[in-house]
């Protein structure tokens, strides 16, 4: 069971990064430093924009049952 909760923890890890990574940046900072301010064909649109939302926030709280998880495993 341990070593389902850490592939699962690798693998919401590196999307997580992904996934921040996609987000359109809000203007000035690093964001723009590497290409954020160059507006895509994907990121125009506001429903791209939207379901990148929710599919970050729900890896995201797999993520954090994953942590959680393998904390109550590691603890016994």
């Amino acid at each position: 069971m341990k070593i389902v909760f850490e592939i699962v923890l690798i693998a919401t890890s590196l999307l997580m990064i992904v996934l921040v990574l996609l987000h359109k940046g809000k203007g000035g900072g690093l964001s723009d430093m590497f290409g954020g301010g160059v507006s895509s064909s994907l990121g125009g649109s506001s429903v791209v924009e939207r379901n990148l939302d929710r599919i970050t926030i729900g890896i995201g709280i797999l993520w954090f049952a994953s942590i959680f998880g393998l904390g109550l495993l590691l603890k016994s």
